[in-house]
C-alpha cells in the first residue's frame, strides 16, 4: 500500500509540473512558456547583476534623467522583465479599461484598435508604432487597419521576438521593427502618415524631445496619439502615501520621473503640434484598467513558486526570482494609485501636425 501511495503522489507531483509548466501561461496565446524565461540578451549568468544594476540607478537619480543614460537603463529592464511579461501578461505590454462582458483580451484589443482609429490610418499608409515591446498593439492595428507599420524599440531581444510573432501571425508583410531609440531615430524627415504610442512614452527623460522626433518624421497634416502614464489631478505631493505609490510606479516601470497630466499637451504645443483631442480614458465611466491585476494575485503566487522552483532547479536563470517578485510589488503600487485616481496609464492626447509649419503660417 506504501508502495501504491508513492506512486500516486510522484504522479500527482509530476502531473501538477507538467501543468505548471507546460499548460499554464498558453504559448499560443502569450507566446512564452516558463521553461524558456531569461534575461532577453542578458547572459543567464549576469541577470542578477544587471538586476542590482537595474537598482542602482535609482540611487543616482539625476543619472536617468539625462537623455544619454536611457539606453543603457530601459534596455536593462526590458532585458530582465520581457520574458516575465510575454509569460504572465501577454504580447501587449501596457493596460486597457475593463469591459463588461468582454475578456481581458478583447479589451486589450479594442484599446489598440481605437488608437489606430483615431489617427485615420488608411490601408496602405505608413504608421509609426513608438516604443512597439514585442508587438502586440503592432499585429493587432495591422491587422484592423491594414496599414503597414513600423516599430522600433530599444531592446535588441524585443526585435527578434517581435519579427518572430509577426512571421507567425502571417503579419511579417505588414509589420516591420527596427531597434533604435526614439529620442534619435533612423528615419527620414516626412516619413510617416500616422504615429501612435502606447504607454511608451513615459520612459524618455524629456516629453519634449520624444515629441519632437515624432513631429519630424510625420508628414504635415498627420495625426498622432498617445496613451500617456500621468499622476491626476487627484494626486497630492504633500501626501507621503501618495509620493510613496507614484515612487513605487516608478522604480518597479523604469521611469525617471511620472509627469503630470497637465503638462502633456503643453509639450505637445511646444513642439509645434496643434492637440486635438485630450481626455484621460481611465476616467469613468470606464472600468477599472487595474482589475487584471487585482485578479492576478494568485496566478502571482503560482507562477513564483514556479518560477523558484525552475531557479533552484537551475533551469530558469539565477535572478529571475528577484525580477519576478519586483514586478508583483510594482502591480501593488499601481493598483493602489489606480484605486485612489492619483495615477493613469492611459491619459489620450491626439495630435496633428500642421500643414503649414508654425514659422510661416
Amino acid at each position: 500500500m506504501d508502495s501504491v501511495a508513492l506512486f500516486c503522489t510522484a504522479g500527482l507531483i509530476f502531473g501538477g509540473l507538467y501543468w505548471f509548466v507546460y499548460i499554464l501561461g498558453s504559448a499560443e496565446i502569450q507566446g512564452k512558456r516558463a521553461v524558456q524565461i531569461s534575461g532577453g540578451s542578458i547572459a543567464s549568468e549576469k541577470i542578477q547583476d544587471k538586476y542590482k544594476q537595474y537598482w542602482s540607478f535609482f540611487r543616482r537619480p539625476k543619472e536617468i534623467e539625462k537623455a544619454e543614460k536611457v539606453p543603457d537603463f530601459v534596455d536593462t529592464f526590458y532585458n530582465l522583465v520581457t520574458d516575465i511579461y510575454e509569460w504572465g501578461w501577454g504580447q501587449s505590454f501596457h493596460f486597457s479599461p475593463s469591459i463588461s462582458g468582454k475578456s481581458h483580451r478583447d479589451a486589450t484589443r479594442l484599446h489598440e484598435q481605437m488608437a489606430v482609429d483615431l489617427i485615420g490610418a488608411k490601408q496602405g499608409e505608413r504608421i509609426l508604432d513608438v516604443g512597439c515591446g514585442v508587438g502586440g498593439p503592432m499585429r493587432a492595428i495591422a491587422a484592423h487597419s491594414r496599414a503597414k507599420v513600423v516599430g522600433i524599440t530599444i531592446n535588441d531581444y524585443q526585435v527578434n521576438r517581435a519579427r518572430m510573432h509577426n512571421k507567425k501571425a502571417g503579419l511579417d508583410g505588414l509589420c516591420e521593427v527596427v531597434c533604435g531609440n526614439f529620442l534619435q531615430m533612423p528615419f527620414p524627415d516626412n516619413s510617416f502618415d500616422g504615429a501612435y504610442s502606447i504607454e511608451a512614452t513615459c520612459h524618455a527623460p524629456k516629453l519634449e524631445e520624444v515629441y519632437a522626433e515624432i513631429f519630424r518624421v510625420l508628414m504635415p497634416g498627420s495625426m498622432y496619439v498617445s496613451y500617456e502614464w500621468v499622476t491626476t489631478e487627484k494626486f497630492r505631493a504633500e501626501d507621503a502615501e501618495h509620493v510613496e505609490i507614484i515612487q513605487g510606479i516608478e522604480r518597479g516601470d523604469a521611469l525617471p520621473g511620472l509627469r503630470n497630466y497637465k503638462d502633456i499637451a503643453a509639450t505637445a504645443m511646444k513642439v509645434g503640434f496643434e492637440v486635438v483631442k485630450e481626455r484621460d480614458l481611465a476616467a469613468p465611466p470606464a472600468g477599472p484598467w487595474w482589475s487584471r491585476l487585482k485578479m492576478g494575485r494568485i496566478a502571482y503566487w503560482r507562477n513564483h513558486i514556479m518560477i523558484s522552483v525552475l531557479a533552484a532547479l537551475g533551469v530558469a536563470p539565477k535572478g529571475t526570482v528577484d525580477v519576478h517578485e519586483m514586478l508583483f510589488k510594482t502591480a501593488d503600487y499601481l493598483t493602489r494609485g489606480g484605486e485612489k485616481g492619483i495615477f493613469s496609464p492611459m491619459h489620450m492626447i491626439l495630435c496633428r501636425k500642421p500643414l503649414i509649419p508654425p514659422s510661416e503660417a
